[in-house]
């Protein structure tokens, strides 16, 4: 058996301070908190598609990306979320713009990352 086309995806990050994450998450992303229980704080990502901001103890984040978002204007993105205090990353050898976006080669993708309070890696993205 295969899961149906039509199950919808939940998402899970992890936190070790949940009282920390979950101000960021609500007020600084403006994620619409949809519940709380003893093991999380779920969020509305959009589409009725939820986060579950799962506390951890200890939890210590991997480095990679771990949830991103397809924004249609990703300069207006990271600049409004700059206003708001985020910090983007910048790696060496990348080439990202003083914005901190990285273009890729054939011009098919723009993608900006930043952290949230554990140091989980989050992105936007902007195709075409």
């Amino acid at each position: 058996m295969s899961l149906p086309a039509a199950s919808a995806p939940v998402c899970f990050v992890l936190t070790a301070d949940r009282a920390r994450s979950k101000p960021f998450y609500a007020g600084i992303l403006g994620l619409r908190l949809l519940g709380e229980d003893d093991h999380a704080a779920t969020f509305d990502l959009g589409n009725r598609t939820p986060l579950r901001l799962t506390m951890v103890p200890g939890y210590q984040p991997t480095g990679h990306t771990v949830i991103g978002w397809n924004v249609g204007d990703i300069v207006g993105t990271v600049r409004a979320l700059a206003a708001k205090g985020v910090k983007f990353n910048v790696y060496d050898g990348y080439g990202q713009d003083a914005d901190g976006i990285w273009h890729s080669p054939d011009g098919g993708a723009k993608v900006a990352w930043f952290g949230d309070p554990d140091g989980n890696l989050l992105s936007l993205t902007q195709f075409g």
